[in-house]
């Protein structure tokens, strides 16, 4: 079975011709939501007055040092990171970066137990399989890496 084929009998009779033409741009959009949601909290860190500080501290006050060199390296991390998996280049190391940063995330909101809404991790891990999807898949077709010829 071919990744961009429907083979199976359908319930709906119009589902085969309907998946099969969306099939090719579910992995861009997702690759490109993936990034685009990353930027606005880099942003914000980078950008806002006391943000990029306000986040160092924060990380200090929970045990990561050195807080303000970590949050910059978080928000370039959502930042230009998103930039670049919305572009689709570079997309593996980004994709690496980022789900090491939804990792640690992870971690910390463990204790937390499972629902984001208790404070708990399940956005995090969210984050960090779709970043490992593109880890190992890369840009794929409708990608600046696939573009110019060189996947990372």
């Amino acid at each position: 079975m071919s990744d961009s084929t429907y083979e199976g009998k359908p319930i709906l009779p119009f589902t085969p011709a309907l998946t099969n033409a969306l099939s090719p741009f579910a992995e861009p959009l997702l690759r490109i939501t993936v990034g685009a949601l990353l930027i606005p909290h880099g942003y914000e860190k980078l950008f806002n007055p006391g943000a990029l500080e306000g986040t160092g501290q924060f990380f200090e006050s929970v045990g990561l040092v050195p807080g303000y060199e970590l949050a910059l390296l978080v928000a370039l991390v959502e930042f230009v990171g998103g930039l670049l998996l919305v572009a689709g280049l570079l997309t593996r190391p980004v994709a690496v970066a980022v789900a090491v940063f939804m990792f640690q995330a992870v971690l910390f909101h463990a204790p937390n137990g499972f629902k984001w809404s208790d404070g708990g991790f399940e956005f995090p891990l969210m984050w960090m399989i779709a970043a490992l999807f593109f880890a190992v898949k890369g840009g794929g077709k409708y990608s600046v890496d696939r573009l110019i010829g060189r996947e990372f």
